[in-house]
């Protein structure tokens, strides 16, 4: 191959007294192909949206290569990754889920009745939100890849944090189905910039404990969100409670966005909280995960790459059929609670131990995965998880008692646990910047339509029961679990032929080739998939 190329040779010895993770024997050869540096230099407003590398901390990332990282040196960047990026992110899904269930809990404050709702039209609020977020969602997620990512979210946040205002002040049905689609539109850029974060500053193996601990946001949403809402919901005043909710919420969301954009940093290149060696170890400690270098840019040839790519359509039908049920329980959750007999202010708190149980499954499964990912059976991990959601809608759908159906209930909230692991299989099996942010988009886009549909699922006129709504939720689950079983098919059996071609002398599959340029992971034979 063409190109500067850094080989890794010292001895045994030296190897022997260090940690396997950073041992140069196995650290691969680092290749940084001719024409990698940019010939034009971005100037103006391009240098201060998009700050690509220099090609000289390319090559000390390359000399770091083929060193061994020293791990205290290591212990000490990850340890101040985790306190800057992870409990920011952690804030930021907090924000993004409470947003989204201000809906439900204004459900109980009177909504329907100031805002004259009838038939379909809560139904069509909730699915409004999900159109706009669809409508944006590749446009947006193909700016993405053009702006700095912290910048960017913070934007986007402080965006739908005004627009979540704003239909505090809503008059009518119209103004809330404007309002709530726009909203939907900053959203759509929020996942895929989680995910991309991740994927940018953690290695492929503590990915799921990272975007597990960020994902607990769903849970201490819930439990926030109930007791917000029962917060406000005492707040007696001229303004409905139900407008309170989103004015409060909404401010908050707003004000969090300045604080983002000051704490987390765009990439480790451009970082103002590490020095130039730590950036360096940042990326060089990525040395097995096949990383490609951070190019603010759109590669036309990688977005073909990503349209022919199988794994890209069932990352799209994994969001879809996990969130038919996300759309329904999200807007119809607390009414589907309070048909089991309790009143408004109680069904607000019966979300808290919901939201507790969602962060013990997160955590237990991201335990789990951690403990047995040598064995790389993530997707097994995942279906278990998913036939306890199966397990909890035919609880809730066959079940007449009180305790089981709120049983069945709180267990499919385990879905969350289920949806961190496949984000993790994104955030660590996409080579190419503009193909990770398309296939997030993927899956996103499939969360989008689930919960579009989702919502229609849980008829008016079968209240509180919502029989149909929670059979089809339980189908959808079991639709998931097939997906997830054919996606590890997609991850492994490429594996299994790169090997193949390998162990019968052919040195383009060679896994311990590791090349710097911003190339996708079909085009990339030296890539392997975390399965």
């Amino acid at each position: 191959m063409e190109g500067v190329q850094i080989r890794h040779d010292l001895e045994k010895g030296e190897i022997e007294q260090v940690d396997e993770v950073f041992e140069p024997q196995d650290a691969p050869e680092t290749v940084i192909p001719d024409g990698f540096v940019e010939t034009s230099p971005p100037e103006g407003w391009r240098r201060i949206f998009r700050r690509n590398p220099d090609i000289e901390f390319i090559r000390e990332v390359a000399e770091a290569d083929k060193t061994v990282l020293d791990p205290q040196e290591v212990k000490k960047v990850e340890r101040k990754l985790y306190w800057l990026i992870v409990p920011a992110l952690l804030v930021d899904f907090t924000f993004y889920y409470v947003d989204k269930t201000t809906l439900s809990y204004a459900a109980l404050f009177g909504i329907k009745k100031d805002l004259n709702l009838s038939g379909t039209q809560y139904s069509n609020l909730g699915s409004i939100f999900y159109i706009g977020w669809l409508v944006w969602a590749l446009p947006g997620n193909l700016m993405l890849a053009k702006f700095p990512l912290s910048k960017y979210l913070a934007i986007n946040i402080m965006l739908w944090g005004i627009f979540l205002m704003a239909q505090g002040a809503s008059k009518n049905y119209g103004d809330m189905v404007a309002l709530r689609f726009v909203s939907g539109m900053f959203e759509a850029v929020a996942d895929p910039c989680f995910v991309t974060m991740t994927g940018t500053w953690f290695t492929r193996k503590p990915q799921p404990t990272v975007i597990g601990i960020w994902y607990l946001g769903n849970g201490i949403g819930n439990a926030l969100g109930g007791l917000l809402g029962y917060g406000i919901g005492h707040i007696k005043t001229s303004l409905a409670s139900w407008r309170w909710e989103f004015i409060i919420i909404g401010a908050a969301c707003s004000l969090w966005a300045i604080a983002m954009a000051i704490l987390i940093p765009d990439a480790p290149h451009s970082s103002r909280w590490f020095s130039r060696r730590e950036c360096v170890v940042i990326m060089s400690r990525k040395r097995h995960d096949h990383y490609t270098v951070d190019k603010r840019q759109l590669h036309w040839d990688q977005v073909w790459d990503t349209v022919k790519d199988v794994k890209t359509y069932l990352y799209f039908f994994l969001g879809f059929f996990a969130n038919v049920p996300n759309g329904a329980t999200t807007n119809f959750g607390t009414l589907l609670i309070q048909g089991f007999g309790f009143n408004d202010l109680n069904t607000t708190l019966l979300q808290v131990p919901y939201g507790t149980w969602i962060c013990l499954v997160i955590l237990a499964s991201i335990y789990a995965s951690h403990k047995v990912d040598h064995l790389n059976v993530r997707t097994y991990l995942m279906a278990g998880v998913t036939l306890l959601t199966v397990l909890g809608f035919a609880l809730v759908a066959f079940t007449k008692g009180v305790a089981p159906r709120l049983i069945g209930y709180y267990l499919t909230g385990s879905s969350n646990a289920v949806f961190v692991l496949a984000l993790s299989l994104v955030s660590g099996n996409v080579g190419g910047t503009t193909k990770k942010m398309l296939t997030s988009a993927s899956i996103f886009i499939g969360v989008a339509v689930g919960n579009i549909v989702g919502p229609y699922s849980f008829i008016a006129s079968e209240a509180p029961s919502y029989h149909t709504g929670v059979i089809v939720c339980m189908v959808s689950r079991a639709a998931e679990f097939v997906v997830i079983l054919i996606l590890r098919a997609a991850l492994v059996i490429p594996n299994q032929r790169r090997d193949a071609k390998y162990a019968a002398g052919d040195a383009r599959y060679d896994p311990k080739i590791h090349i710097v340029d911003d190339v996708t992971d079909r085009k990339n034979l030296h890539f392997r998939y975390v399965a």
